[in-house]
């Protein structure tokens, strides 16, 4: 599904080096919180992680973007078939919020909150270590819950890679410098 790029649908910059992304997702909440964090789930958008639903609970992230969509789209120079990273969640509220470290430097949540049908998955992404990162993060987040959105509609996502650098472009255009 090609996303409508309405501004609303973008990251925004709510401090130098965080950033917030919201999007509305066909609930019930309960289906949206699975998607969150059991791995049969999580993995067909984000990555593999393996979580223990526990404040304090060590886990690893293995990212394999290629297998996302079908087609994976033209990945760009410098990425490999796989990325890991080590994370520990910090704060946990059943389907509400989930808060967990972001490769020992940054951290990130996951809120939820109820919307009429429909659920509000608000990310923050904090402590974003400069500029280049920045729009690394921005256009991963944005790609990823492109596939989440279409995954919990039923829909068939376009090309992961193909998305990201189209969305890495744009929040170039969107992120001063």
């Amino acid at each position: 599904m090609t996303h409508t790029g309405k501004i609303e649908d973008f990251g925004i910059l709510i401090e130098p080096a965080t950033l917030k992304i919201q999007r509305l997702l066909p609930g019930p909440i309960e289906r949206v919180w699975s998607y969150l964090t059991e791995d049969k789930f999580l993995s067909k958008w984000l990555a593999s992680a393996g979580m223990e639903l526990q404040v304090g609970a060590p886990f690893e992230f293995v990212w394999r973007n290629d297998t996302l969509t079908n087609p994976a789209g033209n990945k760009p120079a410098g990425f490999g078939d796989e990325h890991r990273m080590k994370s520990r969640i910090t704060e946990l509220e059943p389907l509400r919020r989930l808060a967990f470290t972001w490769d020992g430097s940054g951290d990130v949540s996951f809120e939820l909150e109820p919307s009429g049908d429909q659920v509000l998955l608000t990310i923050i992404h904090r402590r974003v270590a400069d500029r280049s990162n920045l729009l690394s993060v921005s256009a991963g987040w944005h790609a990823h819950i492109d596939i989440l959105t279409d995954r919990i509609s039923g829909i068939e996502p376009e090309p992961f890679w193909d998305n990201w650098a189209r969305l890495k472009d744009t929040y170039r255009r969107k992120i001063s410098a």
